[in-house]
């Protein structure tokens, strides 16, 4: 017989942004009774998630710290007419981490695994099997929403975890090597060395579709590994994706698309970084914004979210004028040559890009000089953006 699960807070999806909100919630209202819903066997599915550490507010890093997997203090870029090492903290997290630890944290009610979701309300959750969850308010972080109402272009990425038979030559991570052929837009290759004999290995493009052509990419990608003198033994995970990079778009509608009233997070409520992709700084900033809230009812969280989440669409109008920019005045094999400059300014700099912390001097920085796509091009991308 149905049952019904009653509980403060139900968040429908376990991936970055429902698992995050779920761990803060346990640590600053220990008393929220909370329901986290995911479909699949685990929590976070078959991800790798990477961050500097300056993506993350100091006061914030103990909600992330019991997840990283991985950590490095300094990375590589390279291109055609530029290499470069820059110093900063570096980290990776792996989904089988992130589920274990959350898993761990949470009471084993709180966590329902291989449970889908039919359809989320703003105080209801239907599930497949008949269930149903009742909740004071319910946060869907159950991916995209409409994303047809935003314009886009796409990183796109496949990557192989190689277990090697002998030990690499590569000292930190190397987070772009452009040096590579240029194909489908902006190309370049992403690599992490995990340990002596493994690597992971990810082929990435700044591309106008978001269609991967798998058996392509992964030749690629072991190709890439073999011309390095990398010596594979096995492949121990592979991961691909379409993350989209937001050029404009009707944030309103985008919003209401996931469900009218329905509190959201993560991809569903528009909060990654346009020209990135990424997610997990506004995942972190979110969870935070959700814990300290002293009103998880609908009504309330609806309205929390909805405000952050416009208000940082608002304030990331520079990078949406940036990805037209890359998108729309570069010729698709001439974009790694706006990278590249990028990867030429002050470090802090850079590292508050990424942060989305950019300030009016960054801003000035940036667009300072020739750009280096033709003129005409990138006077007319930059107007009209929303």
């Amino acid at each position: 017989m149905p049952a019904v699960h009653n509980c403060d807070v139900a968040i429908v999806g376990g991936g970055l942004a429902g698992g995050l909100i779920a761990l803060a919630l346990a640590r600053h209202r220990p008393d929220c009774e909370i329901r986290l819903v995911e479909s699949g066997a685990r929590l976070g599915g078959n991800h790798l998630w990477s961050f500097f550490a300056t993506d993350v507010a100091a006061a914030d890093r103990w909600l992330v710290a019991p997840l990283v997997s991985y950590g490095w203090t300094r990375y590589d870029v390279a291109f055609p007419a530029h290499r470069r090492t820059l110093h900063a903290n570096y980290y990776s997290i792996e989904s089988e981490r992130f589920d274990r630890v959350i898993r761990a944290t949470l009471p084993e009610r709180s966590v329902m695994l291989r449970r889908k979701a039919l359809a989320a309300s703003s105080k209801a959750v239907v599930l497949a099997d008949g269930d149903r969850i009742e909740a004071r308010g319910v946060i869907d972080c159950r991916g995209p929403g409409d994303l047809g109402l935003l314009e886009l272009g796409w990183q796109k990425f496949y990557g192989c975890e190689f277990r090697l038979g002998e030990a690499h030559d590569l000292p930190a991570p190397l987070l772009m090597d452009a040096t590579v052929a240029q194909h489908d837009g902006y190309r370049f290759v992403y690599c992490l060395p995990f340990a002596a004999t493994r690597m992971f290995v990810e082929d990435t493009y700044y591309s106008d579709t978001p269609d991967l052509d798998v058996p392509l990419l992964a030749g690629r990608v072991q190709a890439y590994a073999e011309s390095r003198g990398w010596e594979i033994e096995r492949v121990e995970r592979t991961e691909g994706g379409a993350l989209p990079v937001a050029l404009g778009g009707d944030f309103e509608a985008y919003w209401q698309s996931g469900g009218n009233k329905v509190a959201k997070a993560g991809m569903r409520a528009g909060l990654f970084h346009p020209m990135t992709g990424y997610s997990l700084p506004d995942a972190v900033r979110t969870a935070m914004v959700v814990a300290k809230a002293s009103d998880h009812s609908a009504a309330a969280i609806h309205d929390l979210l909805l405000g952050f989440a416009r208000r940082t669409w608002k304030a990331r109008a520079f990078y949406r004028m940036l990805a037209a920019m890359l998108f729309k005045a570069a010729d698709p094999d001439e974009r790694y040559r706006v990278l590249e400059r990028f990867y030429r300014l002050d470090p802090r700099l850079v590292a508050r890009f990424y942060a989305g912390q950019t300030t009016m001097l960054d801003r000035a920085r940036i667009l300072s000089g020739r750009p280096p796509v033709p003129v005409g091009r990138a006077i007319q991308a930059m107007g009209g953006r929303r």
